[in-house]
């Protein structure tokens, strides 16, 4: 049977206080199950990215709760959550923040070093390194620097890190952003492979035709969830409408 793997009651962040404060959510509730691949769209200051750096453990919620894989999140400290952020959740940015100076493998490692990963010896944490990047297609750039990479080679270096801890969730903020039609389909499709592999994915994204890959979008505007399909299908009128495009 499928469980939750995220739960979210009454999720509200605001930001300032009296005549200034500014509601970014105003009393979210979703869940996402297990395996699923869920696209969060939404036009500029709806709210999407403080709900990824709530999700990610990023950041706290002001009110609400905030139920990861089990565990009730919403008011751990931040070491614990600096914990969870490094066992249970991968993240896949838009830049890529992999450290220039180290080769793909070395990027990958980092967050084993974080949490000694069972006390693994560091040739056991390259092994597993290079077996990661191979499960991308990168088994021949394991010693290539990111400046030796295509854009599209290092968002797999990027996705292959978000995978090393085998984590809860895997996390992608604009994940093609920066990448071109070719790089960005390459992406997509890895993506897809790790969800069928049963990944629970939520990805933001501004571009309706990387949404149509998810399996359920959900649309935020003004800090609250407007629409929330199963398909990409139909949100066009969301996306287009008098409320302005995605940022």
């Amino acid at each position: 049977m499928t469980q939750n793997l995220i739960e979210i009651k009454g999720l509200t962040k605001v930001y300032g206080a009296g005549e200034i404060a500014v509601n970014a959510l105003a009393g979210v509730n979703t869940a996402v199950e297990e395996g699923e691949f869920v696209a969060v769209m939404g036009p500029s200051g709806s709210g999407k990215s403080t709900l990824m750096n709530i999700l990610g453990c990023l950041d706290r919620p002001t009110a609400g709760t905030y139920v990861l894989d089990g565990e009730d999140v919403s008011k751990l400290s931040r070491d614990r959550l600096a914990s969870v952020r490094n066992t249970k959740i991968g993240f896949v940015f838009q830049s890529y923040n992999l450290l220039p100076r180290l080769t793909a493998a070395k990027n990958v490692m980092i967050p084993m070093l974080y949490n000694g990963h069972g006390g693994m010896s560091d040739a056991e944490r390259y092994e597993r390194a290079v077996a990661v990047l191979e499960s991308v297609g990168l088994g021949d750039r394991v010693d290539h620097r990111p400046n030796e990479l295509s854009g599209g080679q290092q968002q797999r270096v990027a996705i292959a890190r978000a995978l090393v801890n085998n984590p809860a969730i895997l996390l992608a903020d604009e994940p093609t952003g920066n990448l071109d039609t070719r790089s960005s389909e390459e992406i997509m499709a890895l993506l897809h492979e790790l969800h069928e592999d049963r990944a629970t994915i939520v990805m933001v994204t501004h571009e309706l035709d990387i949404a149509d890959h998810a399996g359920r979008v959900i649309y935020l505007r003004d800090g609250e969830i407007v629409s929330d399909k199963l398909h990409a299908s139909g949100i066009a009128g969301l996306h287009n409408g008098e409320d302005g495009g995605a940022e």
